[in-house]
């Protein structure tokens, strides 16, 4: 899997993973990180094992790939193992460029599969279309396009809200459906606001939550916005491992590990100690608990902008 687009490569994965399991269901999934690999691993790992289980095995972080992976695996792919699929997950990045070009010549039986963000907002709405082509609904076309306009930030919370409509509406989702759910888009403008704040952006982070509470944003679910990624990136902090490996002690997906890791630049453990106190603290005052929630949702974006310095 190559490119930027991690929820593309996750999902991906996973639909691998689950046709593997489904033809034989003692499938045997091990997780490596390239980045820190030790000589070695990936042999013993896709070495016959006494009951000859089905393998896969996969690989994140080639992009920060070191020698010993790279010399492994292109002696792997000179060889591979039989009943065994390694899937490689490269970000992007000129490093590893040997193998990937060894894995788009064929070698070992590899293939490409391109993971590239999609940036246009045709590309959003044609992937938002497919999701519901897939699962053999239909869409009116002012709810898809207002449906893409409220999650044009992030593909994983656009797939989500698609995945929602699909498993709680009617047989027809009508632009009246799409409004009962995100109605004002109140649940993505909380999200971008916490991630501009996270990013440091005070001042759009400052416009964006004033936009959402004037078109109607209740402050409850843009501080629970704000403590979603906040906590994620607490767990994530400091953690070793791989994004697979992660995910499952963590109970997330690859692709929220990923992004908490993308967030985390910049901030300290004492950071995110603060702005976890502040939220605690900004979700009693919108809950009536203070005279001024919007005063308490500037002084919390005021403080996580500053990555809890402030």
């Amino acid at each position: 899997m190559s490119g930027t687009e991690g929820f593309l490569a996750d999902r991906a994965t996973r639909l691998l993973r689950d046709r593997l399991k489904q033809e034989d269901p003692s499938l045997e999934v091990s997780d490596l990180s390239a980045a820190d690999y030790a000589p070695g691993e990936l042999l013993t790992l896709a070495s016959p094992s006494l009951f000859g289980e089905p393998r896969l095995i996969r690989v994140d972080a080639v992009e920060k790939t070191g020698d010993p992976f790279l010399s492994d695996m292109l002696d792997y792919l000179a060889a591979p193992a039989d009943g065994t699929v390694v899937v490689l997950r490269h970000a992007g990045g000129v490093r590893g460029k040997k193998l990937l070009d060894a894995i788009r010549a064929g070698t070992g039986g590899g293939i490409e599969v391109v993971c590239a963000e999609l940036k246009k907002d045709t590309e959003k709405y044609d992937f938002a279309q497919a999701e519901f082509a897939a699962a053999g609904r239909k869409i009116a076309p002012g709810a898809l396009r207002a449906l893409t306009s409220a999650f044009t930030d992030d593909l994983a919370e656009l797939a989500a809200a698609c995945q929602q409509l699909l498993s709680d509406s009617a047989e027809q989702i009508t632009e009246a459906t799409v409004d009962k759910y995100y109605g004002g888009r109140v649940e993505t403008n909380a999200f971008q606001v916490a991630d501009q704040a996270i990013a440091g952006r005070y001042g759009e982070a400052l416009v964006t939550m004033r936009h959402a509470l004037a078109s109607g944003a209740d402050p409850v679910p843009m501080v629970a916005a704000f403590a979603s990624k906040i906590r994620t990136m607490a767990k994530i902090s400091g953690a070793r491992g791989g994004s697979g490996q992660l995910a499952q002690q963590f109970g997330l997906a690859p692709w929220q590990v990923d992004r908490a890791r993308r967030d985390l630049s910049g901030w300290t453990e004492d950071g995110l100690g603060r702005c976890i106190e502040v939220l605690a603290e900004t979700d009693a005052n919108v809950k009536g608990g203070g005279r001024d929630p919007v005063f308490a949702l500037e002084r919390m974006i005021r403080i996580v902008s500053a990555r809890g310095r402030a």
